[in-house]
């Protein structure tokens, strides 16, 4: 199975979806007059006073749970698998899919905040109440649920499991288990304490890791440089780099780079506006500037830092990265530093992968609650939890495969709705 599911991406991800996604990105940076450059505005508001989280989530509470659920093993592991498969060009073009996809971003998030239906919103409510095609509407919310019970859920999880039984020597089953009740306990006091929650953990997250990556720079400063060339040289051509991993080439860096920039930042997904769809920021372009300073910060910001820093890893022990795993190179690269280098990455594994489950499980409901009507809120608690515990012990052979696969169902009905809804833009 794995091995169709690998030829099945490989032949998406290299043509077809490449075009559609980079395509929607540059359409709307065109057609949005290159709203990119909003982003100072959109950080201040972002950053401004948290407003009652009764009225729906506030900006800041707005901001910190679409990191939550975006900042998560995606900008370690992803960007360290792009660079491991894709070469160092993997960064450029995943880099580059951060900025264009701001714009994306803006635009579904500003159509989820403005076409809310009854106080609901998101991609499945403008499929269904606006462009009538329910059917669209349906498979993007059966998509967002398993995204959030197989991606969401799993890979943090035993991103999680795996790095305490590294670093700390606990149990993978301890660590699940302690991982759902925690979750758990969380999901059940409903959306105040998934934003509070939000808004405690993801500054954390992000001092500890951007902190390490800085640390590791400032200490290798001389390969900061021949790091950035290179990224940008191999983008359109074949990496220098040898390292025993022949086969770099500009069309896997793209594919890499892109598709795991798409992971990350989940720019064209349209779950930023599932968030957006219950704020209580008064008007649609605020809401939207909110969330495109969220990709920048995720992508532009954090996984371009990652990418340097791994490429710079690679340029001072060429002889070590051939012997090392596709996800592990970050972890080799914080084993650099002088001290506490397993364990400020550690806690950042850490504080990444709950801020997603958190996150994503806010997401997964959203789909659960348009195909149930909002019934049965409970089962799909019970079940997520329970994914929790699973995803902690079992192994994970095919789970960025099948990101890949499953990311397709999310793009492609809001791909759609992007382009039958732009003439909103004009009014």
């Amino acid at each position: 199975m794995l091995e169709q599911l690998v030829h099945i991406n490989q032949f998406l991800w290299n043509g077809p979806i490449l075009i559609l996604l980079l395509g929607i990105h540059v359409y709307y940076t065109v057609h949005l007059r290159l709203v990119q450059r909003k982003i100072g505005r959109g950080i201040r508001l972002s950053l401004g006073e948290n407003e009652s989280v009764e009225k729906g989530f506030g900006r800041f509470g707005s901001l910190a749970t679409t990191l939550a659920a975006t900042l998560g093993t995606g900008n370690i592991v992803g960007v360290s698998t792009a660079v491991y498969l894709g070469g160092p060009g993997a960064v450029f073009w995943c880099w580059l899919t951060g900025i264009l996809g701001m714009a994306t971003t803006y635009a579904e998030t500003w159509l989820c905040h403005r076409l809310r239906w009854q106080k609901h919103g998101g991609p499945m409510y403008i499929l269904e109440h606006i462009l009538h095609r329910r059917t669209l509407a349906v498979l993007y919310s059966v998509a967002l649920c398993l995204s959030a019970l197989f991606i969401g859920c799993t890979t943090q999880t035993n991103a999680i499991a795996e790095t305490c039984h590294q670093v700390f020597s606990l149990p993978t089953v301890l660590s699940a288990i302690v991982i759902a009740f925690l979750v758990g306990l969380i999901l059940m006091q409903g959306q105040q304490w998934i934003e509070k929650f939000s808004i405690a953990i993801v500054p954390t997250m992000a001092i500890f890791f951007f902190g390490g990556c800085t640390l590791y720079l400032i200490l290798h400063a001389h390969y900061l440089l021949p790091s950035i060339k290179e990224i940008f040289s191999s983008a359109f051509g074949p990496s220098s780099i040898g390292g025993g991993l022949a086969g770099f080439t500009m069309g896997k860096a793209v594919r890499y780079g892109v598709a795991r920039g798409l992971f990350t930042n989940e720019s064209g997904l349209g779950t930023a506006g599932l968030i957006a769809g219950h704020s209580a920021e008064d008007t649609s372009e605020k809401q939207a500037l909110i969330s495109m300073s969220a990709t920048f910060w995720d992508t532009v910001v954090l996984c371009a830092i990652t990418g340097i820093v791994l490429v710079a890893y690679q340029l001072e022990y060429p002889s070590e990265w051939p012997l090392l795993s596709a996800g592990s190179l970050t972890t080799a690269a914080f084993g650099k530093l002088p001290f506490w280098g397993d364990e400020i990455l550690a806690v950042a594994i850490l504080c990444f992968a709950l801020a997603t489950l958190v996150g994503w499980s806010y997401l997964g409901r959203q789909g659960f609650d348009y195909l149930f009507c909002e019934k049965k809120q409970r089962i799909y608690q019970t079940i997520y939890i329970t994914m929790i515990f699973i995803g902690g012990v079992m192994p994970l052979n095919l789970v960025w495969e099948m990101t890949d696969f499953i990311n397709l169902f999310l793009l492609l009905p809001t791909v759609y709705l992007l382009i039958r809804c732009r003439s909103f833009f004009e009014k």
